[in-house]
């Protein structure tokens, strides 16, 4: 029956598909569909199988070897084959033009055969597939549709930058249109052109004898009279909105799609939310346009106010809110998610259903240069090192990529930092997925028997550029060179379940290490007089014990060494004399709330700040009586921690669920706010440091496994790092994080691993290396074979 039907539609020079439904067939009949393969002379085969499949799963693999000449389509969603038989068809490569292979389960985008002939591919609902790798598509050079709903990929950054590696890819969805099950542009827009060109045209005929007559534009119960091309301002709210003459005659609606349709402006109130609609009349158009009550986006800076009601829409991201849209990855609740898509992919034509525009083209650059960094230190383009070191040595500078926006300076001008930086700029943008080197392989014999160590908190040696200090959650104080990643001091536990729970070395003395634990016994250690062997390892008598602090969380030095703070879970904040041991003062009540974190001045020995739950931050001078802070500056949620930058002219707070704000510490007004999305959790504990000097800040979050890198003058996100354990695939969160004083775009992380059971651990980052060019290098020698933490 096959035959004949192949015979007939040949006859008729039509094609011939076979369909082959995996779900409907029995073993039995799996040799004669493959005979059937081999005898008819078929055009193309498409294999579809949405349930379970109960054959015997090496013959669907023979079966699909056989097809794979012909191969059109192949659907194997919801799990339908086994694992193994999925992985030998992804290493194995098919001819398929599309393949569909919703609800499976991907730790890891693994295609390595080739899918030569691929166009379309939808992975939508693979709830493990997190990350795309660098060469993922390498094997895939003709696709040009792919589908990523319901997935959990989030990084904007490694995801742009793969997806950038598809010459032919037009369209992506990490979300989907309602109506819209498949990709491809919404079709319900189409007809919503259609419809609005029909409206467009009887409306030009209506008024083409009043075109010298005033117009009349209606918001709510807002009335402006618009004549000539000159901008009016209509009041909404406590705002202006500016309203163009142009943008709103029937002439110039263009493919707007606002006839029949409601565009709901979420992004422009700061609140983000709507009230109800106001109609809008325009000739014969009634265009429904929600427009918020809170206060609009308003004059700025010395620019003039954004343009709510112009139909030339200025926020590209109505587009995508104009409809439903279902099934979201969490990419789509990054800040500027569509605006940044667009501007990375140029190529592309379709984002989430909805058709990209020139107009949005030229908003998503306009809010990228806004919102985000392209390269540190606003290097636009990218630039080889070798290049860079070619014009350091020989003193030229032909060609540099910032002669359009910094005048031209000669070599005698430059700044001492140029070439560092630019050669971090040609690094950090060759490595988009950075090194992350888990210090988890060290082992070591502590006594009898082997045992991991359990890392607590962690603070980088102020003058040692190879030494860092932790401290357990046992209690232990330990010194390793973690550039070998060996050992160099161990100091034993003193008493049992006594975590280590804050340290800070000296600054004039850095062979010194304070340390604070969970019981509130304080004590000063002299490094050069501990041992390096672990069984050797003893109290001496050159540590400096001082009176308890309850419930500690925090300890820090002055810039003298003369005194130190601590505070905790209280409303207490204790002074002490570093060298006699004596407390010199204890402050009560100076916060409503526990104070987390007391820090010195970097340079100042009187001056300290204070952060605590109660929302506020103080500043205080020791030389002062202590009735009163020099200044208060409140966050809208409980602040976990505040830091001075080095210099001392800034403090950065960082305060529960992303509120992170730079301050000028001299009076402590708002200098930078940082847009960092919160989660809604009151659990998500923010840690934030300045890194490079204070060119940059990184923060993370304990319940998040997200490192963000901002521009601490500007606020501008120059990245995120998404830290996975890559064995296991499991997310690991943020629990404490600093950057490294001695290298730039390098910094260490305190995590949390969830999965196979909770522990703690640290991991090195390094921002101009690639993980993928490491690859080889991690994998041909151990870390470090002596010792280790984990476990």
């Amino acid at each position: 029956m096959i035959h004949h039907m192949a015979v007939i539609q040949r006859i008729n020079h039509q094609k011939c598909t076979i369909e082959v439904f995996l779900d409907q067939l029995e073993d039995c009949d799996l040799s004669p569909v493959i005979d059937v393969f081999l005898d008819v002379q078929c055009d193309a085969v498409d294999i579809l199988c949405r349930s379970p499949c109960v054959l015997n799963q090496e013959s669907v693999l023979s079966l699909i070897n056989a097809a794979n000449s012909k191969l059109e389509v192949i659907d194997l969603q919801d799990a339908s084959v086994r694992k193994d038989i999925l992985c030998d068809i992804l290493h194995g490569g098919l001819k398929c033009h599309v393949m569909n292979l919703r609800f499976n389960e991907f730790h890891a985008f693994n295609f390595a055969g080739g899918f030569m002939l691929l166009h379309t591919l939808s992975l939508d609902f693979c709830s493990s597939l997190s990350t795309l790798e660098n060469d993922c598509f390498v094997n895939m050079p003709n696709l040009m549709r792919i589908s990523l709903c319901g997935t959990r990929v989030a990084n904007l950054w490694t995801t742009s930058a793969a997806l950038s590696r598809l010459n032919s890819l037009v369209e992506i969805r990490f979300q989907n249109c309602a109506c819209c099950k498949n990709t491809g542009s919404c079709p319900t827009l189409s007809r919503e052109r259609r419809d609005l060109a029909c409206d467009r045209n009887v409306a030009e005929r209506t008024s083409e004898h009043s075109k010298s007559q005033q117009t009349t534009i209606s918001v709510g119960n807002v009335e402006s009279s618009i004549q000539d091309e000159s901008p009016k301002f209509v009041s909404v709210g406590d705002s202006l909105v500016n309203i163009h003459t142009h943008s709103i005659s029937h002439n110039s609606i263009d493919d707007r799609l606002i006839g029949k349709m409601s565009y709901n402006l979420h992004g422009i109130s700061s609140s983000g939310q709507s009230s109800n609609a106001h109609p809008v009349s325009v000739g014969l158009s009634m265009l429904q346009i929600e427009v918020s009550h809170a206060k609009l986006e308003t004059e700025e800076d010395g620019e003039s106010p954004t343009s709510v009601l112009d139909l030339d829409v200025k926020d590209s991201s109505i587009a995508s809110k104009m409809k439903v849209l279902e099934n979201p990855s969490p990419i789509c609740f990054e800040n500027h998610y569509r605006e940044y898509m667009i501007a990375s992919l140029p190529h592309l034509q379709v984002l989430d259903n909805i058709p990209i525009r020139l107009v949005d083209r030229d908003m998503a650059k306009m809010v990228f240069s806004k919102y985000f960094e392209y390269l540190p230190y606003k290097r636009q383009h990218g630039e080889s090192v070798s290049n860079i070191l070619y014009m350091r040595e020989t003193g030229t500078s032909c060609g540099y990529h910032e002669r359009s926006t910094i005048k031209k300076q000669s070599n005698s001008q430059k700044s001492k930092f140029f070439y560092t930086r630019s050669i971090c700029a040609a690094k950090f943008g060759s490595s988009v997925w950075p090194v992350h080197l888990p210090m988890s392989q060290i082992c070591s014999t502590l006594g009898e028997g082997s045992r991991s160590l359990r890392p607590r908190q962690f603070e980088y040696h102020p003058s040692d550029a190879s030494l860092m200090g932790f401290g357990t959650l046992d209690g232990e104080v330990v010194v390793i060179n973690h550039d070998k990643g060996s050992l160099f001091k161990y100091i034993p536990a003193l008493e049992t379940s006594n975590s280590a729970m804050a340290l800070c070395w000296l600054n004039q003395h850095p062979a010194k290490l304070l340390a604070g634990f969970e019981k509130g016994s304080l004590r000063l250690y002299d490094i050069n007089q501990v041992t390096t062997k672990v069984e050797d390892s003893r109290w001496t008598s050159s540590t400096k014990f001082y009176d308890d602090f309850d419930q500690l969380t925090s300890v820090h030095v002055n810039s003298s060494d003369d005194k130190f703070l601590a505070s905790g879970y209280s409303r207490k904040l204790a002074v002490y004399d570093l060298c006699t041991g004596r407390r010199l003062q204890l402050l009560t009540d100076i916060h409503r709330e526990t104070i987390n974190v007391a820090k010195f001045a970097n340079c100042s020995p009187h001056l300290l700040v204070t952060s605590s739950y109660d929302c506020d931050v103080k500043m205080w001078d020791l030389r002062q009586k202590p009735t009163l802070p020099c200044y208060t500056s409140s966050s809208s949620r409980g602040n976990v921690m505040v830091c001075f930058s080095p210099d001392d002219l800034y403090l950065l707070v960082s305060a529960v669920d992303n509120e992170v704000r730079q301050l000028l510490a001299v009076d402590g007004r708002l200098h930078t706010r940082f847009e960092i999305s919160s989660t809604g959790s009151s659990h998500n504990f923010t840690r934030s440091y300045y890194m490079n000097g204070r060119d940059y800040i990184i923060s993370g979050s304990s319940d998040e496994s997200i490192l963000r890198i901002c521009c601490a003058q500007t606020g501008r996100r120059l990245r995120d790092v998404h830290l996975q354990d890559r064995t296991l695939g499991s997310a690991m969160y943020v629990q404490s994080l600093r950057s490294d004083p001695f290298r730039h775009f390098h910094m260490a992380v305190l995590a949390a691993y969830v999965r196979p059971s909770s522990r703690w651990g640290i991991v090195k980052v390094n921002l101009l290396a690639s993980s993928h060019h490491a690859k080889q290098d991690s994998e041909s020698q151990d870390f470090c074979p002596r010792f280790g933490w984990g476990g």
